[in-house]
């Protein structure tokens, strides 16, 4: 079993910029890459970011290209999201998940919030 847990989340400005944390634990050595999702009010959950442990797989969501920079530490199994250039609309709930098996999420966090205010 892996287990997740996210921080860094909280309330900043626009423009401002947050850095969230993933620390996993357990069987790590099944995880295949992790992800970053998020969920807004009344919103569906949706992707943000991912990249696999030898960190030559990484991807963004189009919304947040260039702002956003996910990088991971092997040694200490963890997973970082950097978020920069903040907008209102980037407030949600901030989701680390993993994945043992390609695009196959099934691994969860409890979730961190982020609020960003205009």
């Amino acid at each position: 079993q892996v287990q997740l847990a996210e921080s860094g989340g909280g309330l900043v400005q626009a423009g401002g910029s947050l850095r969230l944390s993933c620390a996993a634990s357990g069987r790590t050595s099944n995880v295949y890459a992790m992800g970053w999702f998020r969920q807004a009010p009344r919103k569906e959950r949706e992707f943000v970011a991912s990249i696999n442990w030898s960190g030559l797989s990484i991807y963004y969501a189009d919304s947040v290209k260039g702002r956003f920079t996910i990088s991971r530490d092997n040694a200490k199994s963890a997973v970082y999201l950097q978020m920069n250039s903040l907008k209102p609309e980037d407030t949600a709930v901030y989701y680390c998940a993993a994945a043992r098996m390609p695009g196959n999420y099934d691994k969860w966090g409890q979730g961190t919030q982020v609020t960003v205010s205009s």
